[in-house]
C-alpha cells in the first residue's frame, strides 16, 4: 500500500517530523511502539527501511521522526518529499510494544530512539492501573530534546510519570552551563530510576552501544531477560 505525505516539520537541526496517511484505509491498526517499513526504488535499486511510529493510532494516519543521514541511501529521498508525494509502506509490524502497563516501567532512549516512546508513554499512562513510569532521554544538546513539550505536558497530567532529559554535552553559557538538568549518559541515571525494586520492566531504544551497555547493567543487577525489552537503531 502507498502512504501520502500530508505534513512535514522541522523539530531540530536535520530532524523532521512526518505525517502520512494511507488513502483507502479507514483504520490503520497498530500498537504503540511498532514500526512501518518504507520502500522506494532509488537509482534503479529497491531500498527498504524500517521506522518507528511516533504517534498513537488515529484513523488512517501514522507519524515518523527521522534524522537526515547525508551519506545514506534513503533519508535524503524522504527529506526531499513534499506534501502530496507518496511512498510504498508495509502494514505496521514489530514486537517492541508494552508488555504490562500495570507494572512499573523505565524507558531509556537516546537520539531518535525516542520515537517509539512518544507513543508508548501516553499509551502506558492511559491504562487505568498504570504504575510509575520513568523516561530517561539522552541527547547531546538541549535543542535536540525531541518532543520535549509533549513529555513535559504528560508530567503535568500524570503524577506517576517522570521525564528525565539528560545532556551529554551541555552548552556553556558565559563560562558556566546554562543547563540545570541532568547531565552525562543515560547509564548514569539508570540506578536512580530503578530504585530498590526489581519487579519492573525496562524498555531500551537507541544505538547498539547504549542498548548493550544498559542490558549488561540490568543483567548484573539480577534482571531477567524477559524484563528487558529493547530495539536497536543500527
Amino acid at each position: 500500500m502507498r502512504a501520502t505525505l500530508l505534513e512535514v516539520r522541522v523539530i531540530a537541526p536535520e530532524v523532521r517530523h512526518f505525517v502520512f496517511e494511507v488513502p483507502g484505509v479507514q483504520e490503520l491498526h497498530f500498537k504503540p511502539g511498532q514500526f512501518v517499513s518504507l520502500n522506494e526504488s532509488i537509482n534503479s535499486k529497491k531500498i527498504t527501511r524500517a521506522y518507528s511510529i511516533v504517534s498513537l493510532p488515529s484513523g488512517n494516519r501514522f507519524e515518523l521522526c527521522l534524522n537526515l543521514v547525508h551519506e545514506g541511501a534513503f533519508t535524503p529521498h524522504l527529506f526531499g518529499m513534499q506534501p502530496g508525494d507518496s511512498i510504498e509502506t508495509s502494514a505496521p509490524l514489530g514486537f517492541f510494544v508494552l508488555r504490562d502497563p500495570a507494572k512499573e516501567a523505565v524507558f531509556v532512549a537516546t537520539g531518535t530512539g525516542i520515537a517509539p516512546f512518544r507513543a508508548m508513554a501516553p499509551g502506558y499512562l492511559s491504562h487505568p492501573h498504570a504504575k510509575q513510569l520513568t523516561l530517561i532521554f539522552g541527547v547531546r544538546h538541549e535543542q535536540t530534546i525531541y518532543y520535549r513539550d509533549d513529555f513535559e505536558a504528560l508530567t503535568c497530567r500524570h503524577s506517576n510519570f517522570r521525564f528525565w532529559p539528560t545532556l551529554s554535552r551541555p552548552v556553556p553559557s558565559q563560562g558556566a552551563s546554562s543547563w540545570t538538568g541532568r547531565t552525562g549518559h543515560v547509564q548514569t541515571h539508570l540506578l536512580e530510576a530503578i530504585g530498590e525494586g526489581r519487579d519492573l520492566d525496562v524498555y531500551i531504544c537507541g544505538l547498539k552501544a547504549m542498548v548493550d551497555d544498559v542490558r549488561a547493567i540490568l543483567k548484573g543487577l539480577g534482571f531477567d531477560r524477559k524484563q528487558i525489552i529493547f530495539e536497536k537503531y543500527d
